[in-house]
């Protein structure tokens, strides 16, 4: 794609967008029954994943939208929420509702390049006002500055994203029917009759419990030598099986429970968020998070963490809760739990599959990565 950058003309992003501020007192009398929080748009994604059924909840955001409308989050602009609306409702305050004025000077697609450019991220995150809850403010984004090019070259512009677009789409469906695939065959493993395609049948598989194939460790360390990261329960992300984020152990905590690599970490809190994690490094955790590690006589130590994140697990660990505001759940219960497992030939086998889908999963994200990675540069290199 060739562009003649010489004939664009910089304009102020108040001069072909619009700030929408309109109210709605009673959005059900209007027939709106949706609504957008903060905490319902994914940073990085136009697309709503979640509402809030105002039928079901209720709500106090007031704040009206319109289906082809943009919502950008102004809290923590940084965060990077912003999505297309594919519907009429409301939302909170909190997010700015962005529209063209004239399609004929700025397309709506293009719009959405804009407010996804680093350079209006940026341009927004560090004129926002506050210090704990930063708000980008509509005074000083209304003078952000950009290059527009004309009708023709906005069309090719959002042919070239759109085609990346697709392809990022493409990879991430793979991604999500290889984690069904993967989440079917973990159920599997722990169903009353357990099947794993024809590997599993009633002569290769032995009744046993959870304590049988694994133990519960307690180790602490108040001095925490030799380590240099900590985890709590929010650097493990749901039915993912990595520890996402960490703390590092100079900036302080409290925690004093030991993990090594190689172990399974399983959150025992609210255990229905299923967090659970295989430790690539060693280090700290919460007391909330159980270390568990395979009797490797009984099972592969590589495929415990697929036990554990199965469904039954996950459902006994919640059935065996105790507490109302934050239910936990005990080894010496999970340890009970009834189960049959095959003789490790088989289980290598079963492993085998796992680790293809994992190294799939891999490539996939990379590759997503690289798209988006690609995506952003294009883009700031149009807008820069």
């Amino acid at each position: 794609m060739k562009l003649n950058r010489k004939n664009w003309s910089e304009v102020k992003f108040s001069d072909v967008v619009l700030n929408i501020n309109k109210t709605v007192k009673d959005p059900l009398a209007l027939g709106i029954d949706k609504a957008i929080g903060l905490e319902n748009i994914i940073p990085n994604n136009l697309k709503i994943q979640s509402v809030i059924d105002i039928h079901r909840d209720g709500t106090k955001f007031s704040k009206f939208f319109k289906k082809g409308q943009y919502l950008f989050g102004a809290r923590r602009p940084y965060l990077r929420q912003m999505v297309k609306a594919d519907f009429d409702g409301v939302c909170t305050a909190n997010i700015m509702v962005f529209d063209v004025k004239d399609k004929n000077c700025l397309s709506n697609y293009y719009l959405s390049l804009i407010i996804q450019s680093d350079v209006f991220v940026n341009h927004a995150t560090v004129t926002s006002v506050g210090s704990l809850f930063p708000n980008a403010k509509w005074k000083f984004l209304a003078d952000f500055k950009f290059p527009i090019p004309s009708p023709t070259e906005q069309t090719e512009i959002a042919e070239l994203f759109q085609s990346m677009e697709t392809a990022i789409e493409q990879a991430e469906q793979q991604e999500k029917n290889l984690l069904k695939l993967k989440k079917t065959l973990s159920n599997g493993l722990l169903s009353k009759e357990p099947g794993f395609g024809n590997m599993l049948n009633k002569k290769n598989c032995t009744p046993t419990d959870f304590g049988g194939i694994a133990d519960c460790f307690e180790q602490h360390d108040k001095q925490k030598k030799d380590v240099n990261r900590f985890i709590g329960l929010e650097n493990i992300e749901p039915e993912n099986l990595k520890i996402s984020t960490w703390g590092n152990i100079g900036d302080g905590t409290t925690f004093t429970k030991r993990f090594s690599k190689g172990d399974v970490l399983f959150g025992k809190r609210r255990a229905y968020l299923k967090k659970v994690a295989i430790a690539d490094f060693d280090g700290i955790c919460s007391g909330d998070i159980l270390v568990l590690k395979a009797k490797e006589k009984k099972m592969l130590s590589k495929l415990l963490p697929f036990y554990v994140s199965a469904e039954a697990f996950i459902q006994h660990a919640v059935s065996t809760s105790a507490g109302s505001l934050s239910p936990r759940t005990k080894w010496k219960d999970l340890s009970l739990f009834e189960i049959s497992i095959p003789d490790l030939k088989t289980q290598e086998k079963i492993l085998e599959v796992f680790q293809q889908i994992e190294t799939t999963l891999s490539q996939l994200k990379s590759q997503k990565q690289t798209l988006k990675n690609l995506k952003q540069k294009l883009l700031d290199e149009i807008l820069g």
